[in-house]
């Protein structure tokens, strides 16, 4: 068995009596909050509330309604790690990532639901991913661009969200074309549009609604991106760290994220492997 498996299974199973985890087979319904750990409750809800950030800019994974109501993969999720702690959930809203990023020392959030990336891995302690979501360029109709690599050219100017998964990968991987950044997912759509710019970057599923608003826009397939969604904690909370860790396997494991994505409607997206 490999020592990072074996290193795994005996988080996993040392977490299993505090209430973290559930009894698997059943999407963690069984699970009955236990007596946990105080150093683990302290480090994950130092405030004696689970403050989930919830970037409901990401489709993927929440939204908001008309009343301000917060709904997805992502509350369903906080809600689930809060019952198995016995801690009552407070959501806190952002409307994009890279702001959730920028909350990170602010005390304002307890965890959080970002994609991975070693910008953000600098304030941020992450988990293994839990959910795997394509990122996609959009052009006008028109456009000659038919590849993510037919972008990457002198000339061609790329809408993004500033901060966003996206954004930091693109801003190391992209050597000619020029990033242009809004602050958020909508006002990068309305960038796209309003500077007639080449391209639009973003998770596929806010893509394919500006695509589907817009008839002289179409979708690139092939994404230029697999962006790795997991949960995380303010750096500097180890126990946190390990529970949410082990949390974030068992979900996948016992098909806790399968039946979310399903019950949102998230085809798009896919439950990562583990570890």
């Amino acid at each position: 068995m490999p020592e990072m498996d074996m290193e795994r299974r005996a988080v996993l199973g040392g977490l299993l009596g505090m209430g973290i985890l559930g009894s698997g087979g059943d999407a963690g319904a069984q699970a009955v909050p236990a007596e946990v750990p105080e150093d683990v409750k302290a480090s994950l809800a130092p405030t004696g509330v689970l403050r989930a950030a919830i970037n409901y800019g990401n489709a993927s994974l929440a939204s908001r309604d008309a009343d301000g109501a917060l709904s997805g993969v992502s509350v369903d999720i906080a809600r689930e790690l809060g019952r198995r702690l016995g801690l009552t959930v407070a959501l806190v809203p952002f409307d994009a990532a890279g702001k959730v990023t920028a909350a990170a020392s602010a005390g304002v959030w307890d965890v959080a639901f970002l994609a991975r990336d070693p910008v953000r891995a600098r304030d941020i302690a992450f988990t293994p991913a839990y959910v795997v979501i394509d990122g996609n360029y959009v052009v006008p109709r028109s456009s000659a661009i038919a590849s993510p690599e037919d972008v990457d050219r002198p000339g061609v100017r790329v809408a993004v969200g500033a901060r966003s998964a996206y954004d930091l990968f693109l801003s190391r991987t992209l050597k000619h074309a020029e990033i242009v950044r809004a602050g958020s997912t909508p006002e990068a759509v309305a960038l796209f549009r309003s500077e007639r710019l080449d391209v639009l970057a973003g998770v596929r599923r806010a893509v394919e609604g500006a695509v589907a608003a817009d008839p002289g826009l179409r979708l690139i397939p092939t994404p230029f991106m697999a962006i790795r969604q997991a949960m995380g904690t303010p750096a500097g909370r180890p126990a946190a760290e390990r529970a949410l860790a082990a949390f974030v396997e068992d979900i996948k494991a016992s098909g806790f994220v399968a039946q979310a994505l399903e019950r949102h409607g998230q085809g798009d997206a896919a439950v990562a492997p583990p570890g």
